[in-house]
């Protein structure tokens, strides 16, 4: 069962250059003074602060290389450690969502625990109220806007409200023993990729999916259960984000939300909605949201301090009094009792935390901007060995004074603590030839207090000396069906900055680089036979080796038009199949023991033919490709000549 409501989000486009923002208006704002000469002393502050308070790890590496980011109770939320000099994020280098088209998933199979009246439909006002101030300054939405990403997308304010889905699949047996009905992060993503496949939803980013369990249904990162959500046995987060990367193609950017209302280390009981929707909002569904638009693929766009430190929301969620949801804008009575509100969103009060703005260095409840967009962009030159010397001279910041230059250099597996430099050249010599997603951050100095740290990010992929071109060590399944779609994996050497992936003389239906040793792929449609797999980077591609081989299966007949005809011969037909040869001829067709003439392929699925002389009989049609037969598929492949 599935209801929709509202419209989908406008396609992605790029801009020519990375954008940050220039000036904003907003919540109550912090004055401070940067200055190159107080350096020293900021540098000691930060060390200071990260003793004082270790941050919550709030982003949590799972195996097969997945990253999560959730909430942390609110009892055990912390101060997130700074980068050296504005603490502020950095950018890292992934992508940001341009626009954001929203989902709520509520599962609930018959028999499972019910949600409570006006939870549902409260989830659903929300997102529509958001979709409605969609562009506006009127939230914490439009905080996020400012971050932007290398293709030149902006995390910007355009949400849209994509109708509640409703799931009615059985549960699961239980993945983790932590509550009665206990699942796992593996289990709750099978699920959703399962629904959303049957459902041809849109997976990619501008789509983001919510999914809401009832009361009682708890879940744990893993089946050990040692990290679970707030209702188990072993409270841990509040909610958490992630994305799942799809073999075909795309990926699902997604939110677990299970249902918090009335715990007091997620929920803080103030409702100025008199919903149960309410405890969901500021338990973690706006925290993972925003997070979601500004680092969809959790530790890859903008984190602080390279993740350790967390990301948009988690920067916000400390201990100081009113840091987190900041000054109220006012109260509003619900059955008797008075309630706060932080936000006004088409009209209605909500409550929940501010985010983190590198625009002013403080979490805000809102933010407006205009001006000129300053621009991060950088040159680079390949020194001795792997050293690299590289200029962001080019970036651009009007009426501003850019002061640092903060640099991810794209080695080992995730991001760490950013080189900070306060001129626009620099070196690095890197481990070892090859190529690296470097990402450059500026951040600006208005030379007043309350304009200080305006921020932009890109990335490009850089060349260290002499890197290796690819090599494929396995192809896993090494064979599979003429029609395409298959999904296979690609072992092998130096993959990780594959541009291209192709099957015989096919690009690959779709690809994925995992690491720089594995890739995920689906076979082209193609004809009947054994190619080679092959993998290009901008060093070269991969050499044919046994190890490269994959083998489509024969040719088949589906069907012959008109399945008779005058023993004469002839006879004009359309034979429908799979793994034909295009082309004039490339493709054999044998009625008996004759051969077709005027054979004419026009794809993999579709033959013209005319029949030979033949004597009376109701012959095998069937196709040679390669040298390989179509095996016998009676009546499917049947011809009488009469």
């Amino acid at each position: 069962m599935q209801t929709r409501r509202g419209s989908l989000a406008p396609a992605r486009t790029c801009r020519a250059r990375a954008r940050g923002t220039a000036t904003r208006d907003g919540a109550s704002r912090r004055a401070r003074t940067f200055a190159h000469a107080g350096l020293t002393v900021l540098l000691a502050a930060a060390m200071l602060a990260l003793a004082a308070a270790p941050a919550s790890a709030v982003i949590v590496a799972l195996p097969g290389k997945r990253a999560l980011s959730y909430q942390p109770l609110r009892e055990s939320a912390a101060i997130a450690p700074f980068d050296a000099y504005f603490s502020n994020l950095d950018y890292n280098g992934g992508p940001v969502m341009p626009s954001n088209t929203n989902y709520p998933v509520f599962w609930q199979p018959s028999g499972a625990p019910p949600y409570p009246a006006e939870y549902e439909s409260g989830i659903d006002q929300y997102f529509e109220d958001l979709a409605h101030d969609s562009g506006t300054s009127a939230n914490v939405e439009s905080v996020s806007a400012q971050y932007n990403d290398a293709a030149g997308a902006l995390a910007n304010y355009d949400s849209h409200f994509g109708g509640a889905l409703i799931d009615t699949d059985p549960y699961p047996a239980n993945g983790c023993a932590q509550a009665v009905i206990c699942l796992t992060d593996y289990q709750l993503r099978a699920e959703l990729t399962k629904f959303l496949k049957e459902r041809k939803l849109p997976t990619d980013l501008e789509h983001e999916y919510f999914l809401l369990t009832p009361p009682s249904v708890e879940d744990c990162f893993t089946s050990a259960g040692s990290q679970c959500s707030a209702g188990s046995k072993r409270p841990s987060y509040c909610a958490y984000h992630g994305n799942i990367p799809l073999a075909e193609g795309g990926q699902i950017v997604y939110a677990n939300d299970p249902y918090v209302t009335g715990l007091s280390i997620c929920d803080d009981g103030n409702h100025p909605n008199g919903k149960p929707s309410d405890g969901a909002l500021v338990g973690g569904l706006s925290h993972e949201h925003n997070e979601s638009i500004t680092d969809p693929e959790p530790n890859s766009a903008w984190t602080d301090f390279g993740g350790s430190g967390g990301e948009i929301g988690d920067k916000c969620r400390t201990f100081a009094p009113g840091s987190e949801f900041g000054t109220p804008l006012g109260e509003v009575e619900v059955g008797g009792q008075k309630y706060k509100y932080n936000q006004v969103i088409n009209g209605r009060f909500y409550w929940y935390q501010q985010e983190w703005s590198n625009q002013g260095n403080e979490c805000l409840q809102r933010l407006s901007y205009g001006g000129t967009q300053p621009t991060a962009a950088f040159t680079w030159e390949d020194l001795a060995g792997a050293e690299v010397k590289f200029d962001a001279s080019s970036s651009t910041a009007p009426g501003r004074t850019i002061v640092r230059y903060n640099w991810q250099w794209g080695e080992g597996s995730e991001p760490g603590p950013p080189e900070e430099t306060t001129t626009p050249t620099t070196t690095h010599t890197f481990a070892a030839g090859g190529f690296y997603t470097v990402a450059l951050t500026i951040f600006t100095e208005d030379g007043s207090a309350a304009e200080a740290g305006t921020g932009a990010g890109t990335a490009r992929l850089v060349t260290a000396g002499f890197p290796p071109a690819p090599a494929i060590t396995k192809v896993t399944p090494a064979k599979g069906t003429p029609e395409g779609g298959t999904a296979v994996i690609i072992k092998g050497l130096h993959l990780g900055s594959t541009t291209k992936v192709s099957f015989g003389a096919l690009a690959a239906g779709s690809f994925s680089v995992i690491s720089s040793t594995e890739i995920t792929a689906t076979t082209p449609e193609a004809a009947a036979g054994v190619v080679n797999v092959s993998v290009t980077t901008p060093a070269g591609t991969s050499s044919p080796t046994t190890a490269s081989k994959y083998k489509y299966s024969p040719p088949a007949i589906a069907s012959v038009a008109p399945n008779n005809g005058p023993s004469a011969g002839g006879t004009k037909l359309t034979i429908t199949g799979a793994g034909f040869a295009v082309g004039a001829g490339a493709t054999v067709f044998k009625f008996g023991s004759a051969l077709a003439t005027g054979v004419e392929c026009s794809s993999h699925t579709t033959c013209v033919a005319f029949t030979p002389k033949h004597a009376v009989a109701l012959v095998e049609v069937r196709a040679k490709v390669n040298g390989v037969l179509s095996p016998k598929d009676p009546p499917a492949d049947q011809f009488s000549f009469s």
